[in-house]
């Protein structure tokens, strides 16, 4: 599972309208770690990654590498 970069963060939780508070509860992350990842003010653990990324893609965000460039959408059939 590749890591989650602040900016495809953001944009996930924009495709979503999910706000920090929604993010944190989904991933058991705190508000404030996913804030200062976001705004590059600290780098978090492995896990912590992870945990993020894994719930984006239950909600149905899918990321994507097209060899030039990362990006993300939402998966067909899933909406926010």
């Amino acid at each position: 599972m590749r890591a989650v970069n602040p900016a495809q963060c953001r944009a996930a939780r924009a495709l979503l309208l999910w706000t920090l508070d929604d993010l944190a509860k989904r991933a058991d992350v705190t508000r404030n770690t996913i804030h200062l990842f976001e705004h590059g003010r600290s780098k978090p653990h492995k896990a912590t990654v992870k945990a993020l990324r894994a719930a984006f893609e239950e909600a149905g965000v899918e990321f994507l590498d097209n060899g030039s460039g990362l990006g993300l959408r939402l998966k067909p059939g899933h909406d926010n």
